[in-house]
């Protein structure tokens, strides 16, 4: 991994450990250059360790958050989300050439904030009696980097305004019913998520919008015909307020006011 630009290492790095002390001591200059060094094979890409299991998102077991054990499944699910959401962030940061230095700096920043959230997720399933890996999970994720590796403003499009956008919509919800356990350290670590992944978000908005004034394309009615064209679709429930703060404009969010 030496022979790799730091990010390149940074994304193929399998321990997790690893990944996220090497994303941590990563600069806005190895940032900026990143999408010019030679990437390693794509077999390697993206680093995760053998645990978790990955399997078909309908076997992923759901668990009531009465028990130690159905709490630490969901911390582990979203502890799983955090690390393919680091990969999804480097791979941003070195995977699209020809864009202005603050791209570069967006996204390495987004990268040492998932590490950041991991490493609180993971600590959190360390009390529990659990680790990463513990649970079985599925690659959804890493699969829709893989469908928008082609094209920066499709990637920009369609997993930070969507996926990670999802979890601006389910997370109010899974922080209530963590009160309602009784499990108050884990809820404010999801807090504190919530309120970085808004910031995370709105970067995909921002660059999204930027790519499409570059191509003199519209922004709003683009993105629901990328939506059609990659089978991606929105559900309810809505966190209207932290869509809003993400940069989704009036013209995106009325639709959706239809779905709930």
């Amino acid at each position: 991994m030496s022979a790799w630009h730091p990010v390149w290492a940074a994304l193929v790095e399998p321990d997790p450990a690893t990944k996220c002390r090497r994303v941590a001591a990563l600069t806005p200059a190895q940032a900026r250059t990143a999408a010019q060094a030679t990437p390693p094979p794509a077999h390697a890409v993206p680093g995760r360790p053998q645990r978790p299991a990955l399997v078909p998102p309908r076997q992923v077991p759901h668990r009531g958050l009465g028990t130690v054990a159905g709490r630490a499944a969901l911390i582990h699910a979203i502890a799983h989300i955090e690390f393919n959401a680091i990969n999804l962030a480097l791979d941003a940061t070195c995977r699209f050439g020809d864009l202005p230095p603050a791209y570069a700096d967006d996204w390495l920043g987004v990268a040492q904030d998932e590490a950041r959230h991991f490493g609180w997720l993971s600590a959190r399933l360390a009390q529990l009696g659990h680790a990463y890996g513990d649970f079985p999970a599925h690659n959804g994720l890493w699969e829709a980097a893989e469908k928008t590796a082609h094209d920066v403003l499709v990637r920009m499009a369609c997993v930070p305004r969507v996926l990670e956008a999802r979890g601006l919509d389910v997370t109010p919800g899974m922080i209530e019913r963590l009160t309602q356990a009784g499990d108050a350290d884990t809820v404010a670590i999801l807090h504190d998520i919530l309120r970085e992944e808004v910031g995370h978000v709105a970067i995909g908005s921002r660059w999204f919008r930027w790519l499409c004034d570059r191509r003199g394309l519209d922004a709003d009615t683009l993105f629901p015909a990328l939506l059609r064209e990659y089978g991606m679709h929105l559900k309810a429930p809505f966190n209207w307020s932290a869509r809003e703060a993400a940069g989704f404009s009036p013209a995106e969010l009325a639709p959706l006011k239809a779905l709930g």
